[in-house]
């Protein structure tokens, strides 16, 4: 048995981050271009940019910006931060999930738990 979920951030009931902007903002990491990282993930750049910029809209922060010294892009210290923090959420959630998964397993396919009294005849 596993349990399925996906983490996204909302505010206002529109989505502002979840799986497919940490990945958009690693790929700019690594591309150091807003174009690229659209092919890089098959997406257009159209696409790319509006998921970006309603994301620093709902926000209120920048989540990139120009870096004229590698005449690139590169992710604001806030991107960079919230890319961190998703990550380690769905790290953590993980954890916990799997951990209890196993847990709910273990119920399910009637394994003594260490709250569980013996039936009579055991």
């Amino acid at each position: 048995m596993e349990i399925k979920y996906k983490i996204w951030l909302e505010k206002d009931g529109k989505v502002i981050f979840g799986h497919g902007r940490e990945e958009l903002l690693q790929a700019v990491a690594e591309c150091h271009s807003l174009n690229a990282a659209a092919k890089k993930l098959n997406m257009s750049y159209r696409a790319a940019w509006g998921r970006l910029r309603a994301s620093e809209e709902r926000l209120g922060i920048k989540l990139i910006e120009s870096d004229p010294a590698k005449k690139g892009m590169t992710l604001t210290p806030a991107a960079s931060i919230l890319l961190d923090r998703f990550r380690r959420l769905e790290k953590d959630a993980d954890s916990y999930l799997k951990k209890t998964s196993r847990e709910l397993t273990a119920l399910l396919d009637g394994e003594q738990g260490p709250n569980q009294e013996k039936k009579k005849g055991e």
